[in-house]
């Protein structure tokens, strides 16, 4: 599957002279959080371009995973595009987040990100190693400190590429030895699988 393997950029779609960015498409659990975090990182001129699908208001493992295969169905992915889910542990079953794993080891493009308890500790972790930050409340508040803004909407200042580095750092310290699918211990994260494949300057369009 995707998940921990770099890729060599050279296969990047062409037409003419224009260089097209890789399409990382992402079917997530969170409606706001997580789709505008990944918008963020459109902006910051990644290599590629990150694409979340819309979905209704309701939230479950097997939701997001419905949701990414009616996109599949309808949305033919090129050489060199990749699938992936993002989902939080939250209070999700062993069974349900075991269903998102056998799909992304379906294929070599598919990956799943996982955070324990919440999207909101990968967050944390660009500005603190979060030690103690292991329940949703406690991870918000401290998130909270950073951001200076209370509520979902996220502020574009705070996540830009040193903290991302420092982030994937700190998140890559907490998960050793590297588990297998997901982090089962709180707190913990495999999103910088996703976020550490890519280069984060694109390359310069001709």
């Amino acid at each position: 599957m995707a998940a921990g393997k770099r890729r060599n950029f050279s296969n990047q779609r062409r037409m003419g002279t224009r260089r097209y960015k890789q399409l990382i498409v992402i079917a997530c659990e969170g409606r706001v959080t997580e789709a505008e975090y990944f918008k963020m990182l459109n902006a910051q001129q990644f290599a590629v371009h990150f694409k979340c699908i819309p979905r209704d208001h309701k939230s479950s493992p097997g939701k997001v995973l419905r949701a990414m295969e009616t996109y599949l169905k309808q949305n033919e992915l090129r050489p060199g595009d990749e699938a992936w889910l993002v989902v939080d542990t939250d209070s999700w079953s062993e069974a349900s987040l075991q269903q998102l794993w056998n799909w992304a080891c379906k294929k070599e493009n598919y990956g799943l990100a996982v955070s324990n308890p919440k999207f909101e500790f990968w967050l944390l972790l660009h500005f603190e190693p979060g030690h103690g930050a292991s329940t949703a409340s406690s991870i918000e508040q401290r998130l909270n400190k950073y951001s200076g803004v209370p509520g979902k909407h996220l502020e574009k200042s705070l996540y830009m590429e040193a903290n991302i580095h420092k982030a994937i750092q700190r998140a890559k310290s907490k998960d050793h030895p590297p588990c297998k699918d997901w982090p089962r211990n709180a707190p913990g994260t495999t999103v910088y699988h996703l976020v550490e494949r890519f280069p984060l300057r694109a390359e310069t369009v001709s």
